[in-house]
């Protein structure tokens, strides 16, 4: 997720990867030393075997469906997307008006976020997608903010026959505009899938993931646990992975092409992937049902059924694709009521019913007598406060008894010289609020420390513009979204993984990070 212009470069570079193409593309050179598998683009892919997708290519590849990535533009010559991306539109004036094109130059988000849902792979030094057969439909949002594009985008999204609809996107707070058009798409059969948020930018989980019906994504790390700098919060409804994640880019983010970053974009581009492979391999569920079929074969982890951290769970791809779950009759992600334990399930865990909600009447009827009785005690204690004043003022008036009038210049009994004069108490001071870091701009390439898109923990979110003002009018509360959207730092990243440049060199390698004796060469343009 991510938001503005002023980001660095969002993808550390493989410079191992680059070492590797300048010696595959430099022809009668002598042969290389064989790479090891962490210096592929491939083997950096690490999500894929965790997932088994391998094995779920061999069901599927997403044939047939097509995936709109609502995000800055995608640059659709990138060799790991030619052919894989469909004519769009772009409600920018910086991107082409087929939106095939990513003007990002220092994130390249929408490109990455293609990349990871449908490349086409090809080999070991080429992206694999979650869905390579699938078809990406770009939807380029301009630089105004999310209020003004993003409901014709989704609009635009649904009418163009979307089966999914990826939103690496966000912002804080609610807007009907918005709320209306997830509706509508929702309603015209879209899947749509949104990032849960960062926790550098996003305090609980933004517009428009936290729209009812919209699948809310989290992020996991390479050991399975919850991400660090993963938003929780009831609306989360699925984990995927969102660390360390390589996706490619245009040639102005890497020149090789591609980077290593963190956040819930790339866990929710992920998930995009997989609710496409659902919908290949079951071309008959309408959207509700895809929904249904991935929170309910989902892994359940932390707390048992639905909780804020993990929502049902991991994703599990071979389990969405070839478990038998009961059918609904609608989006279980409508129900706005907060959700119970999971029943008991059976081995294929299918027995009882699709989804378990508790009911919300019961809970606004038990908080309206709490209320109610709140506001009783309120009126017995303001009554019984001014009886006591007036009793005491009756008393005061009555003329003594049982004695003389005092002398003069002693005081009646019961009054006495007002009490000295105190300050008062300070004028209420508002708590500090804690104002963002300045925005950190992505490393080059190859930069140690580099932020890439995605939003790790602690790191900045995609771009907006450096003091703009945010979305909405809130201070300290920037959305994130495609290049140029107001408000907000951009996402931040992870340290490098094996490969990339700011690791400690592998095996063989020159300190740079180049396979020894392998000058880098300028990449295929995307």
């Amino acid at each position: 997720m991510r938001t503005g212009k002023h980001r660095r470069p969002l993808l550390r570079s493989v410079t191992a990867v680059l070492a590797l193409v300048a010696v595959v593309g430099s022809g009668p050179l002598a042969a290389p030393e064989p790479a090891r598998a962490a210096d592929t683009v491939r083997g950096l892919q690490w999500y894929l075997d965790a997932l088994r997708i391998p094995e779920a290519h061999k069901l599927t590849k997403g044939r047939g469906v097509t995936v709109a990535v609502v995000d800055g533009g995608v640059h659709a010559a990138h060799p790991d997307l030619k052919g894989q991306v469909l004519p769009g539109r772009a409600f920018s004036p910086d991107v082409a008006r087929d939106g095939r094109t990513d003007p990002d130059s220092e994130s390249g988000h929408g490109t990455a976020m293609a990349g990871i849902i449908a490349g086409r792979g090809g080999g070991a030094m080429r992206e694999l997608g979650i869905a390579p057969e699938a078809k990406i439909l770009p939807v380029a949002l301009g630089p105004e903010g999310p209020g003004r594009d993003l409901p014709s985008a989704l609009r635009y999204a649904a009418d163009a026959g979307a089966d999914v609809i990826n939103l690496s996107v966000g912002a804080p707070g609610s807007d009907p505009k918005i709320t209306e058009a997830v509706r509508y798409a929702l309603d015209k059969g879209a899947v749509v899938v949104a990032s849960a948020g960062n926790r550098r930018v996003d305090r609980a989980v933004p517009l428009p993931a936290n729209i009812p019906g919209v699948l809310a994504v989290g992020a996991t790390g390479k050991g399975g646990s919850l991400w660090s700098g993963s938003v929780t919060g009831p609306e989360v409804g699925l984990t995927a992975p969102g660390e360390r994640i390589i996706a490619p880019v245009p040639p102005p983010v890497s020149p090789n092409g591609y980077g290593v970053s963190d956040g819930t974009s790339q866990a929710t581009a992920i998930v995009s992937g997989v609710a496409a492979l659902v919908r290949a391999r079951h071309p008959k569920l309408n959207a509700a049902n895809v929904v249904n079929r991935l929170i309910r074969t989902a892994e359940d982890r932390g707390a048992r059924g639905r909780d804020p951290e993990y929502g049902f769970g991991a994703v599990d791809v071979l389990a969405a694709l070839t478990r038998s779950v009961p059918a609904v009759d609608g989006n279980p992600l409508l129900a706005a009521a907060s959700p119970s334990p999971k029943p008991a399930t059976g081995d294929d865990g299918d027995d009882g019913p699709a989804v378990s909600f508790g009911l919300a009447d019961n809970a606004g009827l038990q908080l309206g007598l709490c209320l109610l009785a709140v506001l009783l005690v309120g009126v017995v204690a303001v009554v019984l406060i001014v009886v006591n004043r007036r009793a005491a003022r009756r008393r005061a008036a009555a003329p003594p008894v049982g004695g003389p009038p005092p002398p003069p210049g002693v005081p009646h009994p019961g009054y006495g010289p007002p009490p000295a004069q105190r300050p008062g108490p300070h004028p209420y001071q508002p708590r500090p609020v804690a104002q963002p870091a300045p925005p950190h701009a992505y490393g080059p390439p190859g930069q140690h420390g580099a932020q890439p898109y995605g939003g790790q923990h602690g790191a900045q979110p995609y771009g907006g513009q450096h003091g703009a003002q945010p979305y909405g009018g809130r201070q300290g509360a920037p959305p994130y979204g495609p290049p140029g959207w107001q408000g907000g730092p951009p996402h931040g990243p992870a340290g490098p993984p094996p490969g990339v440049a700011g690791a400690p060199p592998p095996p063989g390698s020159t300190p740079g990070g180049h396979a020894a004796g392998a000058p880098p060469v300028d990449p295929e343009p995307r």
